[in-house]
């Protein structure tokens, strides 16, 4: 989002402050989708993910006098949208991978992307393999760790973004990227060595 993208928030923010409640409803067209892909990193179903997406709207909207405007309007969306998708796991008492493939609504089955024809079985065997390694680390991960990592290398956020949305300085948000990759990096280096030697 460029700056006349954050000029424009920042419009609509003001104007929703006076209380223009169509200029909110500007807002959430605007970033509805950005959000829903945001807490679809933690909840699991769809009708879950509009669920949590709908209630963290309706708290960006009491809240709205809280933001100063110190970030962007994006980034104070992306910290509401983590606490409440963070909040409906603590509700459901239950771990939502980060991936889970597709399901056929027809045949109930999951989907299986379509395999690339110069791609051999064996590569595509470890890339998969590797895939779910690293998968398998991250829901490991304590929560900070996994939320600062995922926010990183998923969602593209900067290292002050996260900062704001996890609500701590950027030296610790630093810190747990550090921690998260050698986490990762430990458990895929065997992995990646046993791989390294084999002819495709």
């Amino acid at each position: 989002m460029d700056s006349s993208d954050t000029d424009i928030d920042l419009d609509l923010v003001r104007r929703t402050k006076l209380g223009d409640r169509h200029t909110f409803d500007m807002l959430v067209v605007r970033h509805q989708r950005m959000l829903a892909q945001v807490i679809s990193r933690y909840v699991k179903s769809p009708q879950q993910i509009e669920d949590v997406t709908q209630e963290a709207f309706i708290k960006a909207y009491r809240g709205i006098m809280s933001f100063r405007g110190d970030s962007k309007f994006s980034t104070w969306l992306y910290r509401i949208g983590v606490n409440a998708a963070l909040s409906f796991l603590a509700a459901e008492r239950s771990r939502i991978p980060l991936y889970e493939p597709s399901i056929n609504p027809n045949t109930n089955e999951p989907i299986i992307p379509q395999i690339v024809d110069n791609e051999s079985p064996d590569r595509l065997l470890a890339t998969q393999q590797i895939g779910e390694t690293v998968s398998n680390v991250l829901e490991k991960l304590p929560e900070e760790l996994r939320i600062a990592i995922t926010l990183r290398e998923i969602d593209g956020l900067s290292y002050e973004e996260i900062a704001n949305v996890m609500d701590c300085p950027v030296g610790t948000v630093r810190s747990r990227i550090f921690r998260a990759r050698e986490s990762i990096s430990k458990v895929l280096r065997p992995k990646l060595e046993m791989f390294r030697d084999k002819r495709w």
